[in-house]
């Protein structure tokens, strides 16, 4: 072995009662297993596990991490949680496939969920399997922190062939749109994901999205969206999906499912209710959720869908026109922008988490309500300067969610975790530093929502299920060596809305393939993550599941 961890409680991703066994570890995989009262694993390094819970790596099912693992060699924000793999590509807005055009114009759309395309030297990739084999080469050709699965991103594909205009696809370019998919999914993709609140993607209706959905069916993925609404209009933004995966006969990932604003106060049980009908169907449907309250995109996403066509370049126009800027105040604040969910928009619930230029950080951690009262203007006034003054860069807050929701949802049997972790900005979301440990330490220990064996099998064995990785998600002989050590009675999120950046509790080593990358509480320079590439992936140089 090359290595031993002698006498965990082994909490094995299945869900069933905890167990205490010594695990043998050999050529990144698990070797040998062995309970109390037989002969001990012997091994050229002996981990002492006293006091400690062995679990599998948990899986991120909802990360933004595309250009933070290739510019970050730490990444302690997801190493430090136990995380192992991270689902990138997500909300529809990615970075492949492109073309010089479109990556600009995308990079520059989301800037505050992953800070700026580096330019030197400006990225070489242009299709899904060139991107995963830049993940796999990493930093100097010695790999990334953690593991990464890539989901195709509908919105960038609408940019490559349609633009960013809000009009139907014509039949060509519907096709071309399935031919990259299946090159996508053979590339080495999991899937397909969605952003249908985010230009351009908002543009496409259902029918477009059954289409691609049967290629990625064809294939093997799972479609992933950030559906319509999460507040006025989230039960019949749940029904479309639902129905439009039963359509297309594709599995099903509901993206950081949840029910915000007060119009769903308490309405959790609504949407568990349709997703019970779902799966009695037979339809194949899970979920991921974070355990908070408040919410995180761009100030920019609460515009309205005709608003954001013709990419960002025409948005700043809108901006600087005043009739234009008044009808767009009109909408967020009086009618309900799709942006805003169709709820009018209450700027005290907006908090600004980050911007792209350091002259404005004085915004940073205030809502724009508190701003503009400051200034003596209106809220609409301060919002307007902030888009145009950062070039749509503000990262915000949106303190919209419920505790009741939160706790029902999670409890659900097709539950899993993601963390939807923004890392760019003075102040991001502490769900990007602590979802993993809150799940722990809150959920678990402190209030009893999730039993232990329970919470780790959600965000796990769940996960990996629904990646179709079978040797991943639990510790079992012949799985990955992807594994974490905590301690039950102390794990908990440093991270907190004042303090995103904490690091956690409780949480003394993550293994990746058998390699240490956080030892006795702290980072090593282990860059053991490699992109973890689909079923249809149909061969190469990168690393499979």
């Amino acid at each position: 072995m090359d290595l031993v961890i002698r006498d965990a409680l082994v909490v094995d991703g299945t869900g069933g009662a905890p167990y205490r066994a010594d695990v043998g570890l050999a050529r990144g995989r698990i070797a040998e297993m062995r309970g109390p009262g037989g002969p001990r694993l012997s091994g050229r390094r002996t981990l002492d596990a006293a006091g400690l819970a062995l679990a599998p790596g948990f899986i991120d099912m909802h990360a933004h991490s595309d250009l933070a693992l290739l510019r970050d060699p730490d990444h302690s924000a997801k190493a430090a949680q136990g995380v192992t793999l991270e689902v990138i590509g997500q909300d529809g807005l990615s970075y492949a496939p492109v073309d010089e055009r479109t990556l600009a114009e995308v990079g520059q759309a989301i800037t505050g969920w992953n800070g700026a395309l580096p330019t030197d030297p400006a990225p070489a990739w242009r299709s899904v399997g060139d991107y995963l084999d830049r993940l796999d080469h990493g930093h100097d050709g010695a790999g990334i922190a953690v593991n990464a699965a890539y989901l195709i991103p509908q919105g960038t594909l609408r940019t490559l062939v349609v633009g960013w205009e809000d009009r139907t696809a014509s039949a060509a370019e519907l096709d071309r749109m399935r031919r990259l998919v299946a090159d996508g999914m053979r590339e080495g993709a999991v899937g397909l994901s969605a952003g249908l609140t985010y230009a351009p993607g908002m543009y496409a209706d259902s029918a477009e999205l059954v289409e691609l959905c049967r290629v990625v069916a064809r294939y093997g993925g799972y479609f992933c969206p950030h559906h319509r609404s999460y507040g006025a209009g989230a039960l019949a933004a749940y029904a479309e999906i639902l129905d439009l995966a039963r359509a297309a006969d594709c599995p099903l990932h509901l993206a950081h499912a949840t029910m915000n604003f007060d119009v769903n106060e308490g309405r959790a049980a609504d949407l568990l209710a349709l997703l019970d009908t779902a799966l009695a169907d037979g339809l194949d449907v899970t979920l991921d959720s974070y355990p908070y309250t408040a919410g995180s995109t761009t100030l920019a996403a609460l515009l309205p869908g005709w608003a954001s066509a013709g990419g960002p370049e025409a948005v700043l126009d809108r901006l600087r026109d005043d009739t234009t800027a008044e009808r767009i105040r009109h909408h967020l604040e009086v009618t309900g922008s799709d942006g805003c969910h169709g709820v009018p928009v209450d700027w005290d619930t907006i908090e600004v988490s980050g911007v792209r230029d350091p002259a404005l950080a004085g915004y940073v951690g205030r809502s724009v309500l508190r701003s503009a009262q400051a200034r003596g203007e209106a809220p609409w006034t301060t919002a307007r300067r902030l888009l145009l003054d950062d070039r749509l860069g503000p990262t915000i807050l949106q303190h919209v969610g419920h505790e009741d929701n939160v706790r029902r949802i999670m409890r659900h049997r097709v539950h899993t975790g993601g963390s939807d972790g923004i890392l760019q900005g003075g102040k991001p979301h502490p769900r990007a530093y602590g979802t993993f440990p809150r799940y722990l330490g809150h959920y678990v220990r402190e209030l009893g929502v999730l039993t232990l064996q329970d919470c780790v099998a959600h965000l796990t064995a769940r996960p990996a299920a629904r990646l179709r990785l079978p040797d991943r998600g639990l510790v079992r002989p012949g799985h990955h060596a992807d594994l974490v050590l905590f301690d039950p009675d102390t794990v908990g999120a440093g991270a907190t809305y004042e303090a995103p950046r904490t690091a956690p509790t409780g949480l003394p080593y993550v293994l990746i393939d058998g390699r240490l990358v956080i030892e006795d509480g702290r980072r090593t320079d282990v860059l053991a993550g490699r992109a973890v590439r689909g079923a249809a992936f149909a061969g190469g140089t990168g690393h499979t599941a």
